[in-house]
């Protein structure tokens, strides 16, 4: 019985082959790494995405915590005014409140929780910080201190539109300028907007709208005079003879 002559080469791998098994494997590895660069780019991105629309929250929240906490007295306009202004380039919200035992700064303010409260937009210092959203506070009868004028508590950075319109029963439509100082509007609309993050699409900026329902008014002159010298009483009248509805909600 014969058996087939064995060849004298032994099994293997040309040099193209190997080539061209390299040259597929690189590819591969290539194509991996590129899917996991993006997926890690883009989960950075929605991070900081989120991270934004979560300081736009919590900003708003700030400021409608404030809001309803508001206070005025129209023998003390002085200091219990009520001003929003749109009318610049910053918008600015300043009013007098009795915030809560968890507003910010409460530690630097101790037990005194009657502040006057300065939401305004102010420019960054450098172009990637943009503009920011910051809060000034001080005490009611004192004058704001430097270190509170110098830094502002910052609610948000990268701020793209910041706008409050307040609702004027007489014109019934919103108006972005409040000048009646003997009345604190019914309604408050707050509009806050941030920059998209360097690299996100422009439509990533979410824009944050909050109604604000007002639940206190201005209390009225005559019911702060002392008795005796003019003060309205339940039921009866107030300075001039006039009515004093003692039903509507008045924070005191």
């Amino acid at each position: 019985m014969k058996f087939p002559p064995r060849s004298s080469r032994s099994p293997a791998y040309t040099l193209l082959e190997v080539m061209v098994a390299l040259a597929l494997f690189t590819m591969i590895v290539a194509t991996i790494y590129s899917a996991w660069i993006l997926i890690l780019k883009s989960s950075a991105m929605a991070q900081k995405v989120a991270a934004r629309a979560q300081r736009e929250r919590i900003a708003i929240r700030t400021i409608e915590s404030a809001l309803i906490c508001s206070e005025s007295f129209q023998a003390s306009l002085k200091y219990y005014s009520f001003v929003v202004d749109n009318s610049g380039d910053e918008t600015t919200l300043s009013f007098t409140a009795r915030v809560p035992d968890t507003f910010p700064r409460n530690s630097k303010f101790g037990d005194a929780n009657l502040r006057r409260l300065n939401f305004s937009v102010v420019s960054g210092g450098s172009e990637e910080q943009g503009k920011s959203l910051v809060l000034r506070q001080n005490f009611l009868l004192s004058p704001m201190d430097d270190t509170e004028k110098q830094f502002p508590l910052v609610l948000a950075s990268g701020v793209k539109t910041f706008a409050v319109d307040c609702w004027d029963t007489n014109q019934t439509e919103w108006v972005q300028e409040w000048k009646d100082t003997n009345a604190i509007p019914p309604l408050i609309r707050i509009r806050l907007q941030m920059e998209s993050p360097p690299g996100a699409p422009p439509d990533a900026a979410l824009t944050v709208v909050r109604l604000v329902a007002m639940p206190s008014q201005m209390m009225p002159g005559s019911l702060q005079v002392p008795n005796g010298e003019g003060a309205g009483a339940p039921g009866g009248a107030g300075l001039g003879g006039t009515p004093v509805n003692l039903t509507a909600p008045v924070r005191r």
